[in-house]
């Protein structure tokens, strides 16, 4: 009962939060489902404060710290390579990434659009077309690579005459 109250306490950080279930369910031998009664919580909300706990102990050390937040470290759960975590945790660091562009760094991760965080090399071929093809479209036009060297050109239009404009000029 006393961890219970404890849990329900406003100033825990949400890695106190996840090691205090992950006790009641070790020590009570408690099921994710009776647990998110005992302790008046969806199984849900349960279910992500105890996925925390498979982060990386360093990011794990940045949410008890306030360096990043339960949003944050829910982004990243779904990054397997502890590396990768990290790298994701310094560019948060560095660039004062929100929630939404972390998950939007991990979605892009894990779609190959981009390589690993650490390193984007744009090849020559790429870089020394890239201003005749905006030259040529009239906006900058957004190149991805992933990992394997393929990519993918984005043209970006502002209304549906832009649309027509561009669609005429591929053809």
């Amino acid at each position: 009962m006393a961890l219970v109250e404890n849990i329900q306490r406003k100033n825990l950080d949400p890695i106190e939060v996840a090691l205090s279930y992950q006790r009641l369910i070790d020590e009570i031998q408690l099921t994710q489902e009776n647990l998110s009664i005992r302790v008046g919580k969806k199984r849900s909300t349960v279910t992500n404060y105890l996925r925390l706990l498979k982060l990386d102990p360093i990011l794990q050390t940045g949410m008890r710290d306030g360096f990043i937040s339960m949003g944050h470290g829910r982004a990243m759960i779904n990054v397997n390579d502890s590396e990768d975590q990290l790298a994701i945790y310094e560019k948060i660091l560095r660039e004062k990434l929100s929630v939404r562009q972390t998950e939007d760094l991990v979605k892009n991760l894990k779609s190959g659009t981009i390589a690993k965080p650490k390193k984007k090399m744009v090849p020559a071929f790429v870089k020394n077309s890239l201003k005749d093809i905006n030259d040529y479209f009239g906006h900058k036009v957004d190149v991805t690579l992933n990992a394997n060297g393929k990519g993918k050109i984005s043209i970006p239009f502002h209304s549906e005459e832009d649309f027509n404009r561009i669609k005429n000029l591929l053809k």
